[in-house]
This record gives C-alpha cells, structure tokens and sequence, in this order.
C-alpha cells in the first residue's frame, strides 16, 4: 500500500515520471504504466447520528484527487483533470436506489465548488441523471437557468432518434451526453446489484441510455462492457468520482437499510475498469464480514468486469498486478 505522503513525494521526483501521458494528460507511474486508483477513506466521515460531515467530505475530495494528480493545490490538481477553456463538464449522478443509497448531495457540491475555482465556470458545470426523480433523491433541485450550476434529467433533453451499437448494445443516448457535455464526471454509488453483482462505475452509464432494461440479460454481461466501448461514452466519460460513503453490500440496488455499510470512502480513477475491480474487492470484503460468499461465487457474478478488461473491449484492467492502488 502507498500512502498518500509517500505518492505526493514520490511525484514530485521528476526522474520517476515518464513522457507517456493519459488522456486526460496525468503522468502515469514508471512502474510498467499501471492504472492508477486512488481511495480514500474518513472513518470519521459520518456523524453519531449518521450524517454526513460536509467539511469533512471536501476533505477527503481534496485528499484523494491531491494524490491521484500529484498537486496539492486545488487549483492546480483539478486543472490536471478537468479543462477550464469554456468546455461544459457534466457531472453524472445515481440516484436510482432512492433517498437512501444515492449519490450524496455533499459530494456533488464539493466538486462543483473545487471546479469552479479552477475556472469553470458555473453555467459550464450540468449535474445530470435520467429523470427528475433520481435526481432529486440526491437531494437535488432541478434548474436550467444557463448563468447557473445547471440540473436536469434526460426526461427534459430528451435522446437521441438514431440509436449507436457495439457488440450487444443498440441504445440511443441522453441528449444530455451526446450534445451539451464536453465531458462527463462519473459519480456512481457503490452498491450490491441483483443481476449484475455490483454496480459502480461501467454500469452506472446504463443511466445514460433510453431503454437500460433491454442490457440486463446474462448478468449485464456483455453489455456493461459493450456500452461503455461505444465511443461517446469511452471518450466523453473520462473520470470516476465514485461515491462509497455509504453503500449495500446485499439486496441491491434498492436501499435495504439492514444491509446499509458505512465504507466512508471515495474511490477514484481514470481506468474504470479498475476501479470497478477495486470496488468488488471492497464490496466482497464487507461481504466475507458478514458472512456472505464473494459475488464471485453466487448465481450473479460481476463477469462483465473481466469482459470489459478483455481484448476485444481493452477498456481497461482488472489484474492487480497492472493496478497501482493508493489507499490513503
């Protein structure tokens, strides 16, 4: 495990850095270019009462991106992953599970204020999802007003009429994605799934689609994968923001409060396949604790994980040997 002292030191070392740059411009280590993934956690994050501690989640916001970036400024740090040059960064949210395992609205506000001070400005920043509902159970409040933080589902932009394909997935897309973001921020919640095992961050872009049901056989596999290599959703969704401060590790994606778990974590990457594969070792560990068998091992296993890592979709890697975790 590196820490985040030893990761910030180690970046500042310019000899340990190499010319190869990511697409979102960040140095990758020298050690064989694995995939970076960053996760943090505040054992403190909530309050006695259960409520979460805002100060202490732009905290731990500012923690994570300092060492997944190298920068210690905010401004600095954010500018290494987001553009600023008038481009309008999307923010998507999951509020499916209802009030009670969404997105938090804490997070969302911390990173719209750390994106604002690096330059974006406010008009350029659109917190979306698939409806008003599942945004409001984010604690949400739906606004268009261009001069403002914007908020609004695709049930107001409507989608596409042309559907796009790759592999098993023929959708048609949130208007929302192919014509006002420039890039998207994924801000899925950790959650247990009752078909697909888990669901993080390659499956929170079936909120992104029209008709999600029709990707649901098999497991979601192959279609998590095959949707997440359609190119305006492999290009534009750059980024994981992944909200584990709380979570269900059985019984998803519901809110079943007796399988309600405080991770208090944020789990952040570039390579969502990574990061989705880091999430399950979280989830199963919480799991095990329970006396639960690894999502591996049930009728529901999360295959479209290795699938999405496989050749023919190279979205990423789910072999711990190519993923540099940073667990601070």
């Amino acid at each position: 495990m590196t820490t985040r002292r030893d990761f910030l030191k180690t970046a500042a070392t310019a000899s340990v850095l190499i010319g190869t740059q990511s697409s979102l411009g960040l140095a990758q280590h020298a050690e064989l270019n694995k995939s970076k993934v960053v996760v943090a956690r505040d054992p403190t994050l909530h309050n006695p009462s259960g409520q979460l501690d805002e100060k202490r989640v732009i905290d731990l916001l500012d923690r994570a991106i300092a060492t997944y970036t190298g920068r210690d400024r905010n401004v600095e740090a954010w500018k290494r992953i987001v553009p600023t040059d008038n481009k309008v960064i999307g923010l998507k949210t999951n509020g499916l599970g209802g009030k009670g395992i969404s997105t938090h609205l804490a997070l969302v506000l911390a990173i719209a204020e750390r994106l604002q001070q690096a330059g974006v400005k406010p008009g350029n920043i659109l917190v979306w999802d698939r409806n008003a509902r599942d945004l409001e159970a984010c604690g949400l409040t739906i606004n268009t007003d261009p001069a403002r933080i914007r908020c609004f589902g695709s049930d107001v932009s409507g989608y596409e009429e042309q559907p796009m394909s790759w592999g098993s997935a023929n959708v048609k897309f949130s208007k929302i994605l192919t014509r006002e973001c420039d890039m998207v921020l994924n801000l899925p919640i950790l959650k247990d799934h009752e078909l697909a095992g888990v669901t993080f961050s390659m499956k929170n872009m079936y909120g992104v689609v029209e008709r999600p049901f029709e990707l649901h056989a098999n497991g979601c596999n192959p279609s998590v994968a095959d949707l997440n290599c359609i190119p305006v959703v492999r290009q534009k969704v750059r980024f994981t923001i992944g909200d584990a401060m709380s979570s269900v590790y059985d019984g998803g994606p519901g809110f079943h409060p007796e399988h309600l778990w405080l991770p208090n974590a944020l789990i952040i990457g570039e390579d969502r396949v990574a990061v989705d594969h880091t999430a399950l070792q979280i989830l199963n560990s919480r799991r095990a604790q329970a006396g639960l068998p690894p999502l591996e091992a049930t009728r529901r296993p999360p295959t479209y994980i290795a699938t999405a890592a496989d050749p023919a979709h190279n979205l990423g890697t789910n072999d711990p040997q190519r993923i540099s975790l940073l667990e601070i």
